[in-house]
């Protein structure tokens, strides 16, 4: 199908980041955007994917988006509904999730998350609302995706206000052995930064169209590694852009 230039940021946050999932067999998803692009890649590059929601429902098929990880709406048709303790104990800590999909507030060159406070942590300038189960996320599955709606100097920073969500380097550093290799792609509204995993920063390696390797290190608080070969991302399709608004997302509960 023709590209067109004509999505919206959170359009194509979506698309960008449900291409990734190309491949993958379960992610658990976070509410927002994460479920916007698990949901539009369940209708493209991943047929099979099984998505996981914190409140215990695996293999979810609503009917619309949830609005929250507690709405009754993902029960209907899904494949399974476990306790909190079960879910966390056994798929998390079992090792069963080949993607966590977060989103965060802050983020620093290793991929370490902040989703608590913006500032000082006794007097914060933002209280947010803290980790939920991304701590558990981040420490348990395969690999971590997260999705940023902004990319500047306050979001990606050199040093964290707070660590809500520590990758595998902060858990070497104390002598655990980490599961997964923690977050190994950052989708933003300027381009996607990639990592392997332990002991490596995040780097450009993509930048979306009309963007430069140059705006994006200037939009990072730290001196921002890129890839031998920085590509262009493909826009949104006229197809992904017509399900995500069409099948995934018609009420616009997370669109905008």
């Amino acid at each position: 199908m023709t590209a067109t230039t004509t999505a919206t940021s959170s359009e194509l946050l979506s698309v960008v980041a449900s291409r990734e999932l190309v491949g993958k067999r379960t992610v658990f998803a976070g509410i927002g955007l994460p479920t916007l692009a698990a949901s539009l890649a369940h209708l493209t590059v991943a047929p099979t994917l099984e998505i996981v929601y914190e409140s215990g429902v695996c293999g979810a098929h609503p009917s619309h988006l949830p609005e929250t990880i507690a709405d009754a709406v993902l029960i209907t048709g899904a494949e399974a509904v476990l306790s909190m303790a079960t879910l966390f104990g056994s798929v998390l800590q079992g090792g069963h999730i080949d993607v966590g999909f977060l989103g965060a507030a802050q983020i620093d060159r290793h991929g370490n998350l902040n989703s608590s406070v913006i500032g000082d942590w006794d007097r914060p300038t933002v209280r947010l609302p803290g980790s939920g189960g991304a701590m558990e996320v981040m420490a348990n599955s395969s690999e971590v995706f997260v999705v940023m709606r902004r990319h500047d100097p306050r979001s990606f920073m050199a040093e964290l206000d707070f660590c809500t969500s520590p990758g595998p380097d902060r858990a070497l550093a104390d002598g655990i052995t980490p599961r997964g290799a923690g977050v190994t792609r950052v989708i933003t509204d300027l381009g996607i930064l990639a990592r392997a995993g332990a002991g490596e920063e995040l780097q450009l390696v993509a930048v979306h169209p009309g963007v430069t390797v140059d705006q994006v290190c200037a939009a990072t608080g730290w001196d921002l590694r890129t890839a031998d070969e920085v590509t262009t991302v493909e826009p949104p399709t006229a197809a992904e852009l017509r399900l995500l608004r069409e099948d995934v997302d018609p009420a616009r509960v997370y669109l905008r």
